[in-house]
């Protein structure tokens, strides 16, 4: 349909011709626009200025457009991950990042099991005719750690250096090495100590895995969910030291005979499984860069190597006690099946987040103290076993060690979020950095405490090779935790103002 002008827009038209120059222009109304758009007078294009538009297809100079949030590249590369967006984190975010996390979990899993495999196969090398004194022993269950432990601040930079999803199927490859190594030199009884205590040390290849699973998570979850995933990313981690325990004297005892060839046979299908996963279903995320800054802050706080010496007394405990503990049952009670020493390490394990979350309620520095004590009681109850030779004493006694352990570890872990932020107030620079130096923290204590899986088992080695009895080891480690529960009171549970809002 046609219109045409009405009288007084036409009226309109011609006084605004007869303007003089200068004069601002009248802008006719949409409806008169519309209703006199068909009598266009080109007299009017001087009077009306155009009014701009936006590009289109005949601009020369295209708009430019960033690439959208979770967008992957080749490579499986995910360009601008931004969890803390609740869009796009709910629009598929949480997703990509639980898929991140179920596979990390497995190949940390199978990381602990390598890490620790070598405490289940030393006290069966006797019975495969290796002729190894009590010392070696201790070695050969002490420099996995000692590696392991070394190995977690190279891990933890890897992942920004490689990508999450790369390193994780290169870390699960390189538990190919001590796993085929190990079978190789079981079979032969007549191989050297130094060999043996080699590939031995192969196996700290499996430690050095908690570090960079934790780094590559903490980078997929917004910071409310992020302690969650890490507790569970760890949790599952730790489940692995027992576990081999359980499984491996199961297998190489299949059919006539002891096969200690198994034991490492048995994980190579489950490495190269993980790294097909990992390749198959994980992600790298570009933009994440190594926080150098973060560590050498942390490395400035008197507070990193506090808490740091109080998770040696945690973590280290725990996994220095999974190590020695089947060969503890098999030295001391020879005439006892020690098969079920596994449920030490597993009890450990399932008691970290519990202690989390015990820790969450009541604050992490006074589960921590309780732990402590725990664990100087458990110490008691260990040597009382020893000059009792009870075996079903000293061996309740060690699960109140893991129990310990295992809770002090989850709730050390959950005081250092709490520990850098008390302070801070609302300022938000402030708590962004208090936030970066915990996150070093985290791990330079997880580096230091894995060393207490190498210490526990020397310690037990020198007691019973100066005094013939593990009982002067256990009474030092009571001292020791009797100290640590006095530095964590002192340092974070007695009230101080900054400390109490955080609830450390």
């Amino acid at each position: 349909m046609r219109y045409r002008a009405t009288a007084a827009v036409k009226q309109r038209q011609r006084s605004l011709l007869d303007m003089p120059a200068g004069t601002p222009a009248y802008r006719p109304s949409d409806q008169e626009t519309l209703m006199s758009a068909p009598a266009h007078d080109p007299r009017l294009d001087s009077a009306v200025p155009p009014t701009p538009t936006s590009p289109t297809a005949t601009d020369p100079t295209p708009p430019t457009t960033k690439p959208a949030r979770g967008e992957h590249r080749s490579g499986r590369w995910i360009e601008h991950w931004d969890p803390e967006d609740p869009t796009f984190w709910h629009g598929g975010g949480r997703a990509i990042a639980r898929r991140n996390l179920v596979i990390s979990v497995l190949a940390e899993f199978l990381g602990f099991c390598v890490w620790a495999l070598w405490s289940v196969v030393v006290p069966l090398l006797a019975a495969h005719g290796f002729a190894l004194t009590l010392d070696e022993q201790f070695w050969l269950i002490a420099v996995p750690s000692l590696v392991g432990a070394t190995l977690r601040i190279p891990y933890t930079f890897a992942v920004p250096r490689f990508g999450g999803r790369n390193w994780t199927v290169v870390s699960a490859l390189l538990l190919l090495v001590p796993c085929t190594a190990l079978s190789v030199v079981v079979q032969h009884p007549d191989t050297s100590f130094g060999v043996l205590l080699l590939c031995a040390a192969l196996a700290g290849l499996g430690g050095g895995n908690f570090a960079s699973s934790m780094t590559n998570i903490s980078f997929f979850y917004p910071e409310a969910e992020k302690g969650r995933a890490l507790g569970l990313n760890a949790a599952g981690g730790n489940l692995g030291t027992g576990i081999v325990q359980l499984v491996v004297p199961a297998v190489v005892t299949i059919g006539a005979g002891v096969h200690l060839e198994r034991a490492g046979l048995m994980f190579v299908p489950l490495a190269v499984l993980a790294a097909v996963l990992a390749w198959r279903g994980m992600d790298n995320l570009a933009g994440i860069r190594a926080d150098y800054g973060a560590y050498a802050a942390a490395a400035r706080a008197p507070h990193t190597w506090i808490i740091s010496v109080l998770y040696l007394g945690t973590f280290g405990s725990f996994i220095g006690y999974a190590g020695v503990f089947p060969t503890l049952l098999r030295t001391q009670f020879p005439g006892h099946p020690g098969w079920f020493a596994f449920l030490g390490a597993l009890l450990g394990a399932l008691a970290r987040p519990l202690g989390g979350i015990v820790a969450d309620r009541v604050g992490g520095s006074r589960v921590t103290i309780a732990s402590f004590v725990a664990l100087a009681v458990g110490a008691v109850l260990a040597i009382r076993g020893l000059h009792d030779h009870s075996f079903a004493a000293f061996f309740v006694a060690f699960l109140v060690l893991f129990l310990a352990a295992g809770t002090g570890n989850g709730a050390t872990y959950r005081m250092i979020p709490a520990v850098f932020r008390a302070g801070a107030s609302d300022d938000p620079r402030r708590l962004a950095t208090a936030r970066k130096t915990a996150a070093g923290c985290i791990g330079i204590a997880g580096a230091v405490g894995a060393y207490g899986g190498f210490l526990v088992p020397r310690g037990f080695a020198f007691s019973q090779t100066h005094s013939g009895s593990l009982v002067p080891a256990l009474w030092v480690f009571l001292a020791v935790y009797l100290a640590m529960a006095t530095v964590t009171y002192a340092g974070y549970a007695a009230p101080r103002r900054s400390l109490a809002d955080e609830s450390v």
